[in-house]
């Protein structure tokens, strides 16, 4: 079944359209220095390679600031047009009149307006960093976050929240800060000029039933697009985990347009991880669709367990290393089911509700591997060969079952 998606504005961002009906889209962001050009850029392709199609990158200092023009004009050069999101805190407002050049050359910037003046006697820094987004035409990511909340409001909350009959819990004060924090914001923007499609926000926190109850309540309040996170989420399992509970009950529930998975990488870890798992996270939702989806079983007692897990693990790293290929030349070879099966018990059946799959003989059973495409078998494979014929048979449905791409050149 389809998720239905709240009604948002759309913002354009270097071409990429959040809102809307538009996907949603994946995000990263780098974890280099920013000043050190070489490694920015590096990143910068990388996630853009694993499917980032947003990176955000921090501008703290003139060092980063200057650095900004040569980034976007060397990812350019190698023919990567990914938008490339400027990050600021506290000093944004100086940097981007300092260096008009990194204005002009980000697709986006994000502000967090507990880091900025807005709240306080007066809004001016807030209101530079709109006004050079106005003039730069840029659109702005206002974003909470509750590791760093305006204080002068949740304290005005709080003093609020003591005159009510029945004061709400201190969590509900805090979801209510956090929501006003991002909706007064982007309504103080638009008062300085900003186009109300020109803004997203987001209302970060690191616990999961306070995200989910919290951006239900922005989506409630507000018709700009959302910016899905799980701030914090930390390491490995934990973070992969935290991170797709919260999110993929908002996005069931048609709630968020732009996703990113903020996981805390070992040292000398690959930074794409993040992209990867957001991917996959959309992919099993059935809302977009990256690569093949492999059904493969755990594996138990019944299974040849090491032959099984290579050639799952062996059919699986073709289709990473296909797709590229394939998605450039065949429409729709993204939605393709593969299932890679143990053993007769639910091996049969898993290969036919696929488009391909093969079932491999369990301890015992007769050592052959029946191969089932669009439901039906089609052939059964026997010997040291299994895999290399099944990658053949698989290559073979692909140019068959999907239509070639146009070329955009020869359409009239």
């Amino acid at each position: 079944m389809a998720i239905r998606r709240q009604p948002t504005a759309v913002c354009d961002v270097d071409g990429i359209h959040i809102g809307g009906s538009n996907p949603i889209a994946v995000q990263s962001m780098t974890n280099t220095d920013t000043a050190d050009t070489a490694a920015t850029v590096n990143q910068t392709l990388a996630l853009a390679q694993a499917g980032s199609e947003l990176v955000r990158v921090t501008v703290n200092h003139d060092k980063a600031a200057a650095a900004v023009p040569r980034i976007v004009k060397t990812l350019r050069d190698f023919g990567c047009s990914v938008p490339v999101i400027g990050d600021f805190h506290y000093n944004g407002h100086l940097l981007l009149r300092k260096y008009p050049e990194c204005a002009r050359a980000l697709a986006k910037y994000r502000i967090n307006p507990g880091n900025v003046n807005i709240g306080k006697k007066h809004d001016d820094n807030f209101r530079t960093m709109i006004e050079a987004a106005i003039e730069h035409g840029k659109p702005v990511r206002i974003g909470v976050n509750w590791g760093s909340l305006d204080q002068q409001l949740l304290t005005s909350q709080m003093d609020l929240n003591a005159q009510r009959a029945q004061p709400w819990t201190a969590a509900e004060v805090m979801y209510e800060t956090i929501v006003l924090s991002a909706v007064r914001s982007a309504e103080a923007a638009e008062t300085y000029g900003l186009g109300h499609d020109r803004i997203v926000l987001s209302a970060k926190v690191s616990n999961v039933q306070d995200l989910i109850a919290v951006y239900r309540a922005l989506a409630k309040r507000c018709d700009y697009p959302l910016h899905l996170g799980l701030t914090e989420a930390g390491m490995g399992n934990k973070g992969v985990i935290a991170s797709t509970a919260a999110m993929a009950v908002l996005m069931q529930e048609g709630i968020g347009d732009t996703i990113r998975v903020s996981l805390t990488p070992q040292p000398d870890g690959d930074r794409c991880e993040e992209v990867e798992v957001a991917k996959q996270m959309l992919q099993s939702l059935e809302i977009r669709h990256f690569t093949p989806q492999v059904t493969a079983c755990p594996g138990c007692g019944r299974t040849t367990s090491t032959f099984f897990q290579e050639m799952a693990e062996e059919i699986q790293a073709y289709l990473r290393a296909q797709m590229p290929s394939w998605k450039g030349h065949y429409e729709g070879v993204e939605t393709m089911s593969v299932a890679v099966m143990g053993c007769v018990v639910n091996g049969p059946g898993e290969s036919k509700h696929a488009d391909i799959g093969i079932s491999l003989p369990g301890n015992f059973e007769e050592p052959v591997a029946p191969v089932y495409m669009d439901g039906q078998l089609l052939k059964t494979l026997r010997g040291d060969r299994i895999v290399a014929e099944f990658i053949d048979i698989l290559n073979g449905y692909v140019a068959n079952r999907y239509e070639p791409k146009q070329d955009p050149a020869t359409v009239q």
